[in-house]
């Protein structure tokens, strides 16, 4: 049986979507001259670089890019970032992912920034699917979508085309 495609977001909504979160970013960050979005590889980093652009718009704030490299089918190991941890130390950093599923890659992301001292640590995704098996929440978030265990959230950054649908 083939699986249909069920369209959940489309570009200009994904776009708002980004502006809502990096407006709630700038809330949580007003008092702060400079911050760190960490975009986990891939789909994660490209959602961190759209938030980068929308924050550079509404704000005055030095937005620092990290890419985060994490083994999605085996977090256990080596984690390694775009910034050694002296450029991220004591400053507010916010670990990006386009989905979160289960949590796991979430967790071990904010497991590796947990070595280093941070003024603040937030976490953002574009779609939160609520079936976590770790203890681990977005603080920012574009939508909340009640899916099944069975069914694909998937997240499409094309320029000018962007789309998430459910599989």
């Amino acid at each position: 049986m083939e699986k249909t495609s069920i369209p959940i977001l489309d570009h200009d909504q994904i776009k708002h979507k980004i502006k809502r979160i990096a407006y709630q970013i700038y809330e949580s960050n007003v008092d702060e001259k400079q911050i760190v979005l960490a975009g986990i590889s891939k789909s994660g980093f490209t959602l961190a670089k759209r938030l980068q652009s929308e924050l550079n718009n509404i704000s005055d704030l030095d937005v620092l890019l990290c890419e985060v490299k994490i083994n999605k089918k085996n977090p256990l190991e080596k984690i390694s970032t775009g910034m050694t941890s002296e450029e991220y130390q004591n400053k507010s950093l916010v670990l990006i992912d386009d989905v979160l599923n289960s949590g796991t890659t979430l967790i071990y992301g904010v497991r590796h920034f947990l070595d280093v001292p941070l003024k603040r640590f937030k976490t953002a995704v574009l779609v939160d699917r609520s079936h976590k098996k770790y203890p681990v929440k977005a603080d920012f978030k574009g939508i909340s979508l009640s899916t099944s265990l069975h069914e694909t959230v998937k997240v499409h950054f094309k320029e000018g085309d962007d789309s998430v649908e459910l599989i």
